[in-house]
């Protein structure tokens, strides 16, 4: 772990109603920075943590996002901008040169990086090009070349969060699904053990690689996980974030079926399960701060003691009045 405190910094995180933005929320503050807590939902529970400064912003798909998240910046004396939901990555990629024109940092991926993890059917075929082992993948008009009696998965296209996801075992039921889903793919199920590996990738290329089991996994979170170390896993996690042109911090998921490992996805953020490596001894948050501001990545940092576990549990953030808390919200939200 580092040996110096960090310059304090004013961090603006995206999607603080989800794992990944929440956990880095409280991450970045017990490091010692200001957290601008942002969220499309005013119920969020990371616009309730201690110590953040809430913000309610537009979804990103909204037309006012950019010059929204422009003034926010403005206002609240943004110093960089971490997304916590990929909803907000492909915007925020478009609004980098107005942003770094403003002072405001960004860490993220070239577009067509950025698109091909977002879109599961351009992942698909950026791995199968780099000869990466991934489930076989279907458009909706494709879907009878998927073999018979093949368990299948119908997920949206540029889904997260294992949201409208369903698994089926005939191709006539996964047909229907897909006018339901919305942009739809049809993918082949895989059966093994799961793994995330949380990824740093410095601005030269560097990736350092930290690896959990998903041990039990409930609405696509792990609920139970376990850090380990296996290094044709890990060779081929670099390989996969070499293949895609990763940068900064990201997470690989996969399986481990029978000796052969399945790559099914890159998420061009923070995993939701991050808290486990840095409980085993990965400063992921802090490295990361460092390359979001120029600093160099200390990879040293970045290694982890394997049989690590963490267990996930729900719990009660805050019971109240909701006229009181948007009072209060909008009272921390003042410039200053």
């Amino acid at each position: 772990m580092p040996t110096d405190p960090p310059t304090p910094r004013r961090i603006l995180v995206t999607g603080v109603g989800a794992n990944p933005g929440f956990g880095l929320t409280r991450s970045l503050t017990r490091l010692g920075h200001k957290v601008i807590a942002a969220d499309a939902n005013p119920l969020a529970p990371g616009l309730l943590l201690p110590d953040v400064v809430p913000q309610v912003i537009p979804l990103a798909t909204d037309p006012d996002y950019p010059s929204i998240m422009v003034k926010v910046c403005r206002d609240l004396a943004v110093d960089a901008v971490v997304a916590g939901i990929e909803n907000d990555i492909p915007p925020l990629v478009d609004m980098l040169p107005q942003l770094e024109a403003d002072g405001v940092r960004l860490w993220l991926p070239d577009a067509e990086s950025v698109r091909a993890c977002i879109d599961k059917a351009a992942f698909h075929e950026v791995l199968t090009e780099h000869g990466i082992a991934t489930p076989r993948t279907w458009r909706p008009e494709a879907i009878d070349q998927a073999p018979d009696r093949t368990e299948l998965v119908v997920k949206p296209r540029r889904g997260h969060g294992a949201q409208n996801v369903h698994f089926v075992h005939r191709r006539e039921h996964a047909r229907f699904l897909c006018e339901l889903v919305p942009e739809p793919v049809v993918q082949e199920r895989v059966h093994g053990r799961e793994f995330t590996a949380d990824c740093l990738v410095d601005r030269a290329g560097r990736a350092s690689v930290i690896l959990r089991r998903r041990d039990l996994v409930k609405a696509g979170l792990a609920a139970v996980s376990t850090t380990f170390d296996d290094p044709t896993v890990r060779d081929l996690v670099i390989k996969t974030l070499a293949a895609v042109r990763a940068r900064g911090v990201c997470c690989v998921q996969g399986f481990i079926c029978d000796g052969a490992i399945v790559i099914t996805e890159l998420n061009v953020r923070i995993a939701g399960g991050f808290p486990l490596t840095e409980a085993a001894g990965a400063d992921l948050v802090g490295q990361m701060v460092n390359g979001l501001f120029g600093l160099p990545v200390n990879h040293d940092c970045l290694t982890y003691r394997t049989g690590v576990f963490l267990t996930n549990y729900v719990e009660t953030l805050a019971v109240g009045d909701v006229a009181e808390l948007e009072r209060t919200a909008a009272a921390k939200g003042s410039p200053s």
